[in-house]
């Protein structure tokens, strides 16, 4: 294990398209969503804990979820959680969670992680990963890495790559264009012309890589980070960092820099990930009785009905009849019924829901 590799893990969505289950007080990625006995981000720590001592590990995240993160993350010690007064994308995470790195080891190599995605083949993930860090030793190198498409989904970002991969790795491309969430028919085009990858949103890089191109492309929030370094780490980094967090511009790495920088690379692979951002989502990764439903529950009963997924608590007795294609989610005082391929509407339903039924259902 490199005592140099960083690991950081942005953390502070609310999840909000997995709602009913994932709310503002415990969001999905504090929950069991895969029945597997861990929360997503304990899965994600676990992913990276061979690669990364314990000591570096950051996690960014809501200042509300604090306690959730040191209860599920036993390993890491307070001053690793870092906390967002308010969300502002993830440029603003990365360059705190830089200057946080910087003042510890100004020689490291970090990954980005969200703290919510599955990974399948952990065994090729952490290859790919290893690579990853070897490449970007060497210049100015940004490295995303990239998803063979196996459907065409338009609910992620696609990056282009060249034709040509990078001398001595095989896997490795330079990226020639991104675009964000096409429509289905151009997702269709992209994945049978084989250049176009989804971008899975894990970069690799070095610290001081990252930090020329804040320089470059985003220097205002860096230089509101540098005015503050001396107080990290002390006392008084929490009510410094909630004075400038508001004035850092709301804008992903993808558009600040990815987008604008020529020294992007994509690391092209296959390792059963998915961004478990939507139902639908859980439901391509979740086993299936005969008539293609995906349930979890103790005491579901299911009649003439398919292609459904049933999250419902174990004490709850649910009978569906006559369902297709749906989803049926309900916790402690919600209950959601919802067409599979109106899942992107969930968003825009519980907007509704807390402007007409007020903050306690969300």
């Amino acid at each position: 294990m490199d005592k140099n590799n960083y690991c950081v893990i942005m953390a502070g969505g609310v999840g909000s398209r997995f709602w009913p289950l994932s709310k503002n007080n415990k969001p999905k990625q504090f929950l069991d969503i895969l029945g597997t006995g861990k929360t997503l981000i304990q899965l994600t720590y676990e992913r990276f804990a061979s690669i990364c001592p314990a000591e570096n590990f950051f996690v960014v995240t809501n200042a509300n979820y604090k306690n959730l993160v040191l209860q599920q993350l036993p390993n890491i010690n307070e001053d690793q959680v870092l906390l967002e007064p308010i969300r502002r994308n993830t440029a603003p995470c990365i360059a705190y969670a830089n200057h946080k790195i910087q003042k510890r080891n100004p020689n490291a190599s970090i990954i980005v992680t969200p703290a919510d995605h599955l990974i399948l083949n952990e065994t090729k993930f952490l290859g790919v990963l290893s690579e990853g860090i070897q490449f970007v030793q060497d210049g100015n190198k940004l490295l995303t890495l990239g998803i063979t498409p196996s459907r065409p989904e338009t609910g992620y970002g696609y990056i282009q790559v060249s034709n040509k991969a990078v001398e001595n790795y095989s896997d490795v491309y330079p990226v020639k264009t991104f675009t964000e969430k096409p429509h289905l028919e151009l997702a269709k085009i992209f994945q049978e012309s084989g250049e176009f990858f989804w971008n899975s949103g894990i970069f690799v890089w070095k610290l001081s890589t990252i930090q020329d191109a804040f320089d470059k492309f985003l220097p205002d929030i860096k230089n509101l980070f540098e005015a503050i370094l001396d107080k990290l780490d002390t006392g008084e980094e929490q009510s410094f960092i909630d004075q400038i967090y508001p004035k850092c511009e709301n804008i992903s790495i993808d558009y600040g820099i990815l987008e604008k920088s020529e020294s992007v690379f994509v690391y092209c692979s296959e390792f059963g990930w998915s961004d478990l951002g939507t139902w639908g989502s859980l439901y391509e990764h979740t086993a299936k009785d005969n008539n293609q439903n995906a349930i979890q529950g103790e005491n579901v009963m299911l009649y003439e009905s398919k292609n459904c997924l049933v999250n419902v608590p174990n004490n709850k007795l649910v009978v569906v009849q006559g369902l297709k294609d749906y989803i049926v989610v309900e916790t402690d005082n919600s209950l959601l019924i919802c067409r599979r391929r109106d899942e992107q509407e969930i968003r825009k339903i519980v907007n509704d829901v807390k402007i007409t039924k007020g903050k306690k259902f969300v």
